[in-house]
């Protein structure tokens, strides 16, 4: 696995983590310290900034988990994928983006760029 492929492993799995001990672990794992996420509707810094807006997005969507749609495409210190948030009980994925993330030397994510292409009811 490649720094790149790895770093997104960590991404998504920060993103659908269960409790918020694993939330907290995951976090830490994937963004470096002072690690911003910002998209059209929200930023967020550090690892209490990014656990408390990936935390807003779980209780707006039980039940759904971030997936990797694609091959992410990577070069430097850079990655873009694409993803769906998908229900577990119909497999139905009413939003859908795609995320440019920035990583320091040590393979931790220093910056996200979200992009939203699908919301639902929009």
């Amino acid at each position: 696995m490649t720094m790149h492929e790895d770093a997104v492993e960590r991404y998504f799995t920060a993103w659908n983590a269960a409790t918020p001990e694993e939330l907290a672990k995951a976090v830490a794992s994937a963004f470096t310290e002072d690690g911003t996420y910002t998209d059209p509707l929200g930023e967020a810094k550090g690892h209490d900034g990014i656990a408390a807006a990936v935390a807003g997005v779980q209780r707006q969507f039980p039940g759904f988990a971030f997936e990797l749609t694609g091959t992410p495409d990577a070069h430097h210190n850079l990655v873009r994928f694409t993803w769906d948030l998908v229900s577990a009980a119909d497999g139905s994925a009413p939003a859908a983006g795609f995320d440019v993330i920035t990583l320091a030397d040590d393979g931790r994510i220093t910056s996200v760029a979200g992009f939203l292409d699908r919301l639902p009811g929009a």
